[in-house]
């Protein structure tokens, strides 16, 4: 089908909606006629809602209403779009909500608004138990005879002729079984509250019928076309952005009186719920939510989640790589600075090659990049200042021993490299985080943010947890850290305690249950760290193999062995060509290397199966392939995940086993598996390991 054939299908369907709406109006008008009470305004609220019910909406309403109030909202409307708390007003004259107080007439109104504040927390509350996110319950206030459309805080505030059509534009979370079981549970837990529902009516006579369709304008049509052709182009949620564990749930709502930290293993939904919370969070308060994680990718595709979860507060959450957020904290404060990587590392060449190479440094490790390392994760990464701090430090996450001479050999290093990145004017990114850190504590009186989420947080380092701890102190609901130290990806380590970050007693939660995985491929997975124990921020060593329960026993674990280069990749191009087009929007080829990447990018290109950079990956769905760095799949999942020459990515040390390998070996071995679980975990139903016995042919 062409593409203008598919649009004058899908323009058909809706103008059929829109011919079956202008019916279930017509009747629903005449059975609001027989709802005894109500204002002319609050009849045609009633009619809207009545002809919702015929679109698959229920409706809970007050025995009472109109004209008597409860302690509860007058209606309860559940449907696609999610659970609605209404409140119906007939006020003479409109709102306002100006200075963020609600008034009509000029008398105070607040209490109002906080009336259906206290019902939608009820609401929240009896759905919780249920799995029901609360970013999925929405407080409105509809104003019968009045054109609004505004928000106060968290409640909507909207007129006869615009809240329906905004119930019809909101995203599809909940399927038709769901909203019969939400309203049977609300039903029971609000027994004040009954359903109705649109019966079958006769049309009306051709005179009334005349008379009824020269009021639609009353049920702005305009408005209800466009949202019924936007409803017939979208397709349905993830049910995660909807419905989480109970026990989720209950972390997204609660209410912590300091810092709080949410752990786990891979796919228990970490993240998931860290942005059900930072939507949650910006739904209470007027300030902003910082939400931050290491990698550069990441915050796209977490915005791109929270718009899709929850619009109204999209605009609130700013999502941010920790050295771009700590960049534009910078310059907004007028601190000079001018970050070049190359040239530092031209700089840290220089001093190797000066005070490093001929070095007792070289007995430890004699490769550059392990010092590097020590200078970037350890010195400046935990922001050291002085010899005598380093001479006594616990070099977390490295399993060298380091005596006094070595550490001063290292210390002199350091020294060397800052001689020679001043000389050439530049900063490197510690330099960054540690400007901003200092800034931040100048500025502590001047708040930016009510909350900060920090997901992945072992990847930071310590400098930049302190400045993330800085921005909120320990103020209730202010600082969140989430993450899981066996997915470290980078050298060395920290302790919360280190940054000053006191997690006490329920603050420190562990989530247990893997929602992700299939039962093969995380085992296959975890059988690969089994024997690396790691210490966590927490400062509690926990075994390589942990405890989790799963939910998906599916899965499957594809390995192909290749005798040469040529006929590993061929075996991977047959795996995606067999593929469904349709599929391939889901599937990722992650590579350990840039120079893998690249590699593979042009067997995938030559072969015409198209592909899309991870780095560039904002979320939406694209039918390509994904090809990334395991680094960039962190916090990513796909149904299918293929791992090329994924053993070629460990180290191995070939020397006779009788000879125990060096420490900084054993570190870098275990890095390297660590980097590889995480990639492994990406992958839902099928994960596809593929290995070369030997290099007879180039690629």
């Amino acid at each position: 089908m062409t593409a203008g054939g598919s649009r004058g299908r899908r323009s058909g369907e809706a103008r059929h909606r829109e011919r079956l709406l202008r019916e279930q109006w017509l009747a629903a008008r005449q059975q609001a006629r027989r709802w005894a009470g109500a204002s002319e305004g609050e009849l045609h609220v009633a009619a809207q809602l009545l002809a919702l019910t015929a679109r698959g909406w229920r409706l809970l309403v007050d025995r009472g209403w109109p004209g008597g109030r409860t302690a509860h909202a007058d209606m309860l409307l559940v449907g696609p779009g999610g659970v609605f708390v209404l409140d119906v007003k007939n006020w003479p004259s409109p709102p306002d909500t100006s200075g963020g107080r609600l008034r009509a007439d000029g008398e105070p109104r607040d209490v109002d608004a906080e009336k259906l504040l206290a019902a939608t927390h009820a609401t929240e509350s009896a759905v919780a138990s249920l799995g029901m996110s609360p970013v999925a319950v929405h407080p409105f206030m509809v104003f019968a005879g009045h054109r609004v459309d505004t928000r106060l805080t968290r409640v909507r505030l909207l007129g006869e002729r615009e809240w329906a059509s905004a119930l019809l534009k909101e995203q599809h979370r909940l399927r038709a079984e769901t909203v019969r079981a939400l309203v049977d549970h609300l039903a029971r837990t609000f027994p004040d509250h009954e359903a109705i529902a649109l019966a079958e009516a006769p049309p009306p006579p051709p005179d009334e019928q005349r008379q009824e369709e020269s009021d639609d304008g009353l049920f702005d049509l305009d408005g209800l076309r466009e949202a019924a052709f936007e409803e017939a182009l979208r397709a349905p949620m993830e049910q995660w952005m909807t419905f989480l564990h109970p026990d989720q749930v209950a972390l997204v709502r609660r209410n912590w009186a300091g810092p709080a930290r949410i752990s786990g293993p891979a796919g228990t939904g970490k993240t998931v719920v860290g942005l059900h919370r930072a939507a949650h969070l910006a739904q209470r308060t007027t300030g902003r939510v910082l939400y931050v994680t290491f990698a550069n990718n990441l915050p796209r595709v977490q915005g791109t989640f929270l718009k899709a979860l929850s619009p109204a507060v999209a605009d609130r959450v700013d999502f941010r790589s920790l050295h771009s957020w700590a960049q534009e904290f910078l310059h907004d404060c007028g601190v000079p600075f001018r970050l070049h990587s190359e040239k530092s590392g031209t700089a840290f060449s220089f001093a190797w090659k000066q005070v490093g190479r001929d070095s007792c440094l070289s007995e430890v490790d004699p490769g550059h990049n392990y010092w590097k390392d020590e200078i970037d994760h350890v010195i400046k990464g935990r922001g050291l200042t002085s010899f005598e701090e380093y001479a006594v430090l616990d070099r977390r996450g490295r399993r060298s021993s380091l005596r006094r001479p070595q550490r001063q050999a290292a210390w002199e290093l350091y020294e060397e490299y800052e001689t020679q990145r001043r000389v050439r004017g530049v900063h490197d990114f510690n330099d960054i985080l540690s400007l901003a850190l200092a800034e931040a504590r100048r500025r502590a009186d001047e708040p930016r943010y009510a909350s900060v989420i920090v997901d992945e947080v072992q990847d930071l380092g310590l400098v930049g947890v302190r400045l993330l701890r800085t921005l909120v102190g320990d103020r209730p609901n202010g600082l969140l850290l989430i993450g899981d130290g066996q997915q470290a990806v980078y050298p060395g380590g920290f302790r919360m305690s280190d940054a000053g970050i006191d997690i006490r007693g329920d603050r420190g939660q562990v989530l247990g249950t893997n929602y992700r995985n299939g039962k093969e491929i995380l085992d296959a997975a975890t059988d690969l760290v089994a024997g690396d124990s790691f210490e966590d921020i927490d400062g509690a060593r926990t075994s390589g193999r942990r405890d989790v329960d799963l939910t998906y026993h599916g899965g499957q674990v594809v390995r192909v062995e290749a005798p040469t280069a040529a006929e590993h990749d061929q075996a991977l191009l047959a795996a995606l060509r067999e593929l469904p087009p349709e599929t391939l929007a889901d599937c990722a080829v992650l590579c350990p290397s840039k120079r893998a990447l690249g590699d593979y990018q042009r067997l995938l290109e030559r072969a015409g199966i198209p592909v899309f950079p991870l780095e560039q990956y904002d979320g939406r769905p694209v039918d390509a392939v994904k090809l990334g760095s395991y680094h960039r799949a962190k916090g990513l999942e796909f149904k299918r995940v293929y791992l090329p020459d994924h053993a070629a990515s460990l180290t191995h040390d070939s020397r006779p086993p009788e000879l125990a390998a060096p420490e900084t070996a054993r570190e870098r071995d275990e890095l390297a598996r660590s980097r590889l679980f995480v990639a492994m975990t990406r992958a839902r139903d099928v994960l596809w390991l593929g290995t070369i016995r030997r290099r007879g042919d180039e690629r």
